[in-house]
């Protein structure tokens, strides 16, 4: 099976995910080429491990995917628009798959060419290639897609930019139930939602309880790169967090970072923690800035910061991350910040009726948030095997694949359903409004991908302009909107 991932957290996601789907598998892993692709120190980090790995265009990716008996299954681990263009292209190129073969046996090619082109624009029920009603069956790689982790905005946005995957995979029963009912309320088959859990919650078994002793008691605030967005709520969270390391100097205060200057994950993080602890007192000199000596920046591994929380009877503190999640998961109590709100643009909305939610104020006078087990179990971060069910499908439907195919994916959007969204979308990842690739994408085929050297000077033309990007989104954007606001 392969993975094809567009930023670090991604990564994780879709390897682990594809995992723990099919754990005898072969893995080969395809980073999307764009803004986030993750740097070689960020893979490392991750901690996760593939039989192949490299970079591709969507063209490429497609060539790969769909290549005869190449691959079983697709975990599509990127942002909604980019899981919105590839089940097109593969749908395209499936059909371009059965046109050649009818044309080796003596079918009509241009028919079914032209059969296909025709239904990328009908509806998501009636979408097909063939000339039967249902489509005619390939035996296509089965396509799985689904969240990294708490989903608390653009729900319906995103559900239906990853309709039309064979499985769409829900991390909670929560959440199961949030993805059915979009489906359902717009007329999709909702019938590809498949309830698990995040696969970075290795079995999810109630913890142990968590041990004392081993070290200094040990704070993880897990900071965010796009929550809060604003200076001035990052530098509060960062005097809070300071001014807690000083109330009690018998414990040990982790900021964990998510990536180093010059690096880009998920989301933009136009104001690094890196940059705000040079503005404390004393902040000019050394990498810790002005944070007193039980308080420091660190990076690394979630999994092995947490263990080590939990190791001394310690606590993770959050606005929203998915690390909240890992940490309950593992016994650690865990708190939700409310100091600037409890809100959706914060997204720790997501935790009311978990028991999490705390303000700085009560963590210096020495809460440890107990989390209310019915709202842990709806979540799924505890319970069975959590990925037993949608293991069993997968199973199912790559037998489907093999012995009779599968029919054509039929995302909701089309160009009938959604004339002035789905085109653009498509643009971005270089694909024509039938799914095909771009007339650029073409030219690379047919020429080989290229000459060497013409593509070192693309990589080296491409780190530039990431190069340019990062500058502009972390130094430029910050002093407009200063200058704006003066």
């Amino acid at each position: 099976m392969v993975v094809l991932a567009d930023s670090d957290t991604r990564w994780k996601w879709g390897v682990l995910t594809a995992r723990r789907l099919a754990p005898d598998a072969a893995v080969d892993g395809l980073l999307l080429r764009g803004r986030a692709t993750p740097t070689p120190r960020q893979l490392a980090e991750v901690g996760v491990a593939v039989d192949s790995l490299r970079e591709v265009t969507t063209a490429e990716f497609l060539r790969a995917a769909t290549a005869p008996g190449a691959y079983d299954m697709v975990v599509l681990a990127c942002v909604g628009g980019a899981v919105q263009a590839m089940l097109h292209g593969l749908r395209r190129a499936a059909a371009d798959g059965v046109a050649s073969g009818a044309a080796a046996s003596g079918g009509a090619a241009s028919e079914g060419a032209a059969a296909a082109g025709a239904a990328c624009g009908e509806s998501a029920a009636g979408a097909a290639v063939g000339s039967g009603p249902d489509g005619e069956l390939s035996a296509r790689p089965v396509v799985v897609t689904g969240y990294v982790g708490v989903v608390y905005e653009k729900l319906t946005d995103g559900l239906l930019l990853r309709h039309g995957a064979d499985l769409v995979l829900a991390n909670s029963p929560f959440d199961a139930d949030r993805f059915r009912a979009v489906y359902e309320g717009v007329g999709a088959d909702a019938g590809s939602v498949a309830e698990c859990a995040l696969p970075f919650l290795e079995g999810t078994a109630a913890p142990a309880p968590a041990e004392t002793g081993d070290g200094p008691f040990t704070v993880v605030f897990a900071v965010q790169p796009s929550v809060p967005a604003g200076r001035a709520d990052r530098a509060y969270l960062l005097r809070r967090a300071v001014q807690h390391a000083l109330r009690h100097p018998e414990r040990e205060v982790l900021i964990k970072l998510r990536s180093k200057p010059g690096e880009h994950t998920t989301h933009i993080e136009e104001l690094p923690y890196q940059k705000l602890v040079r503005k404390l007192p004393g902040g000019r000199d050394g990498a810790n800035g002005g944070l007193p000596p039980n308080c420091r920046l660190v990076y690394g591994h979630m999994g092995e910061i947490l263990d080590r929380a939990r190791h001394t009877g310690g606590l993770l503190v959050t606005v929203s991350s998915t690390a909240a999640l890992e940490s309950l998961h593992r016994g650690v109590p865990t708190a939700v910040l409310t100091d600037l709100g409890v809100r959706e643009a914060l997204g720790n909305h997501y935790f009311t009726g978990s028991g999490c939610l705390a303000s700085w104020d009560e963590l210096d006078d020495g809460l440890l948030p107990e989390a209310d087990e019915k709202w842990v179990l709806r979540q799924g971060v505890r319970g069975g095997d959590g990925f037993a069910a949608a293991r069993d499908r997968v199973t199912r439907l790559v037998g489907r694949a093999a012995s009779g195919g599968l029919p054509p994916l039929a995302p909701y959007y089309t160009v009938r359903t959604a004339p002035g969204y789905l085109p653009g979308i498509l643009r971005r990842y270089g694909l024509e409004q039938d799914g095909s690739p771009g007339a650029r994408s073409s030219t690379e085929a047919a020429d080989g991908l290229g000459a060497a050297g013409r593509g070192a000077v693309r990589r080296v033309v491409r780190e530039a302009a990431r190069g340019a990007y990062r500058h502009g989104v972390q130094r430029v954007a910050p002093l407009i909107r200063k200058a704006g606001e003066l």
